[in-house]
C-alpha cells in the first residue's frame, strides 16, 4: 500500500514539470502528506490544472464519508471493475503529485521507514482517481485515491506492494479523460523501473522556504 509520501519541491518545479496552465491549489509541501490530508494533483478538465483533493477517496454515491478512510488505495488489478473506482478510473483520472513515497520494515516490533524516490530527483505523479461527493449539507468534497501495483526489486524487501509512477510519456494519455481503453490504461499501471529509483533510512528533510 501506498499511506505516506512526500512532496518537498518547490511549485515552479510542479507547474514545469507537469506543464500546468493553472494553480487553483494553495501549495504547501510536506514531508509526511497521510491520509486524510489535501493532497496536490494534476487534472485535465480540460485545461492542465494544479488542485487540491482529500486523499481518501468517498464514491460519488457513497452514504457516508467514512468510507474514505478505507479508501486510499486502489489495486492495479481490480480498479477497472471495483464498484468503488471503476467509474472514476473510466472518466476521472489524475496524477497526485509527489517527490518521494515511504514503506516501513518490520524487524519484529521496530517499524524502520524508507524513503524511495527516483534518482533524478524531479517531482512525479502517481496514477491516481478522483471524485465529488456530496453532503447532506450541500457541501461538494473532492476526494482522490492512489493505485498501488506489485513492488519492484528495489522496494521488494521492504514491502510487496508500491504505488504506480506514471513515466512522462503516459502523463498525457493518462489525464486525457476521452481514453477509455481499458488495455492501453492498464498497461501504465506496471512498476516503475527500480533502476530508475533510489532508497534511503528514514525520513526527507523538509528544506526552509520551499514555497
Amino acid at each position: 500500500m501506498c499511506g505516506r509520501f512526500t512532496l518537498i519541491a518547490y511549485l515552479p518545479a510542479v507547474v514545469t514539470e507537469f506543464q500546468v496552465r493553472e494553480v487553483a491549489y494553495g501549495y504547501q509541501p510536506g514531508n509526511s502528506i497521510s491520509p486524510g490530508q489535501q493532497v496536490a494533483a494534476v487534472i485535465r478538465d480540460p485545461k492542465t490544472r494544479l488542485v487540491g483533493l482529500r486523499w481518501g477517496l468517498i464514491p460519488s454515491w457513497a452514504s457516508a464519508p467514512s468510507s474514505g478512510n478505507k479508501l486510499i488505495n486502489a489495486r492495479a488489478e481490480s480498479v477497472a471493475t471495483k464498484p468503488s473506482f471503476r467509474d472514476a478510473f473510466a472518466r476521472r483520472r489524475c496524477l497526485i503529485v509527489a517527490d518521494g513515497f515511504y514503506e516501513w520494515q518490520h524487524l519484529g516490533r521496530l517499524k524502520n521507514p524508507f524513503h524511495f524516490a527516483l534518482k533524478s530527483g524531479v517531482p512525479f505523479g502517481f496514477a491516481g482517481l478522483y471524485e465529488s461527493w456530496t453532503a447532506p449539507t450541500g457541501e461538494v468534497v473532492k476526494t482522490c485515491t492512489i493505485i498501488t501495483t506489485a513492488a519492484n526489486e528495489l522496494v521488494r524487501p521492504v514491502h510487496d506492494r508500491m504505488p504506480v509512477i506514471v513515466p512522462k510519456g503516459k502523463a498525457d494519455l493518462w489525464l486525457n479523460p476521452e481514453a477509455r481503453g481499458r488495455e492501453e490504461l492498464e498497461a501504465i499501471l506496471k512498476p516503475y523501473p527500480a533502476a530508475e529509483m533510489k532508497m534511503t533510512a528514514g525520513f526527507a528533510t523538509l528544506p526552509l522556504n520551499n514555497l
